[in-house]
């Protein structure tokens, strides 16, 4: 069995460990138009506020490992530049010397990511303009900022990425603007929450406007201000942050079916509408538990599990993927905040029976050392007793709240029968006596007569 693989990131290099791990016979190989592979896409606002020390942290496999420990080949700065799926071969442009030749295969998946949305694509040719989406442009915003000492940066949008830039740009005595085009910081969050993690931005000396679109920038080589309806911004650079695209052209050009996200749609498989092609991570649409319909989430946990599932089936397992919650986490300076599910305003769309609850909870009994805070909200559908999602921000002990409440909506548990009864570990270093996600299920219940 001969099976190619495009792309070479999480979903991809998944798709062929598990692969050869399955058929340990099978000839793998992987295309890849970049130069690193495997790499960890999550880590680089860390590598460029130098908190991730060496750049082999963040991208530590390479073609050679991966031939050695597993006997899979990859090809990087290979170009596929065409499938034909009747004669099951590939197309491949060798991005180093121009040539093209073909491949054949027995079963492809593709693992194509995504792409930095730029609406102005003439903006990123200005020397000080920069997207953050692979390890090369980590090393370009790293080898500005230290050849050049910008004083101020502008960091359009206001999602998970660029909030992380924040105070990895301030260790370099940056001062810190943030320029959002929706109404709020964060997206996924919900107004009032958004509005906390904002007050927190301001406090930590980031100057933040929201409901202000980037309509132009001023400078010949680079940008030296920028143009919003509301005011001009001065700065010395800018990272663009305004979400990703899936990329599907490869695909859809072979036939491969988009879904109703413009990503590639995929059966709980990963095979796709085409014979013998399936497709994972961030360029593939998948099926949304709470929603109860497909969604696109650019996530690095879930390009590793589609990619799992996909190099598996196409050696001739039958497993299946359950869907997602869209649990999300990201640190911003000493705050955390973290999401599961739907956010309020999507539930109400869904669901007119839903309602929402917030609290304030401590993270462990306030006399121990590290001792914080946290503001929950928890959505629920007053009907069928669900959870439909929650937000937190806190100080300490987030991510572990986030995942107690992931773990329940994934089995399906009940916010009035079963939070309250969780028999959950309880020390003081690490918990008050009653977990926040048993209080929660308490105080809801009350509040409700449950």
């Amino acid at each position: 069995m001969r099976i190619l693989i495009i792309g070479a990131v999480a979903g991809g290099t998944t798709a062929a460990t598990q692969a050869i791990r399955n058929d340990s016979k099978a000839e793998i190989v992987i295309y890849e138009k970049d130069k690193d592979i495997s790499y960890s896409g999550c880590s680089l606002p860390y590598y460029i506020g130098g908190l991730v020390k060496e750049r082999k942290h963040i991208a530590p496999r390479d073609s050679e490992h991966f031939k050695k420990k597993y006997n899979v080949d990859v090809k990087v700065r290979h170009e596929v530049i065409d499938i034909d799926v009747e004669n099951k071969n590939i197309t491949v442009k060798n991005l180093e010397t121009g040539e093209e030749f073909k491949d054949n295969y027995d079963e492809l998946v593709i693992a194509t990511g995504a792409s930095p949305f730029v609406p102005v694509k003439e903006w990123l040719h200005k020397e000080n303009v920069f997207t953050l989406r692979n390890v090369i442009s980590a090393d370009e915003i790293k080898e500005y900022i230290l050849k050049n000492n910008p004083k101020k940066a502008l960091l359009v949008g206001a999602g998970a990425i660029n909030l992380e830039l924040c105070e990895n740009l301030q260790e370099y005595g940056i001062e810190v603007t943030v320029l959002e085009a929706q109404n709020q910081v964060m997206g996924p969050l919900d107004e009032d929450m958004a509005l906390k993690l904002e007050e927190y931005l301001k406090e930590k000396g980031v100057i933040v406007y929201t409901g202000e679109k980037l309509s132009s920038m001023e400078g010949e080589k680079t940008a030296a201000k920028v143009i919003t309806e509301k005011r001009e911004i001065d700065t010395d650079m800018i990272i663009l942050g305004m979400g990703v695209r899936p990329n599907t052209d490869l695909a859809q050009k072979a036939g491969v079916e988009l879904g109703k996200t413009r990503a590639i749609h995929v059966n709980d498989r990963m095979q796709t509408n085409v014979p013998h092609i399936y497709a994972a991570g961030d360029c593939i649409e998948v099926y949304s538990l709470p929603h109860e319909d497909y969604v696109y989430r650019s996530l690095g946990s879930l390009a590793n599990k589609t990619g799992r599932i996909a190099g598996k089936n196409a050696t001739g397992e039958d497993i299946t993927f359950k869907g997602i919650l869209s649990t999300g986490i990201f640190k911003v300076f000493d705050m955390t905040v973290a999401l599961v599910g739907m956010n309020e305003r999507e539930a109400k769309g869904l669901n007119e029976k839903c309602k929402s609850h917030m609290f304030k909870m401590a993270s462990k009994p306030s006399f121990m050392p590290g001792a914080g805070e946290m503001v929950i909200k928890m959505i629920i559908d007053e009907e069928t007793d669900k959870i439909l999602g929650v937000q937190i921000i806190g100080d300490d002990g987030v991510d572990k709240i986030i995942d107690i409440f992931a773990t329940c909506m994934m089995f399906g548990a009940k916010y009035n029968k079963d939070l309250s009864g969780l028999d959950l570990a309880y020390a003081p270093p690490y918990s008050p006596s009653l977990s926040p996600v048993i209080q929660a299920g308490i105080i809801v219940e009350g509040s409700l007569g449950k």
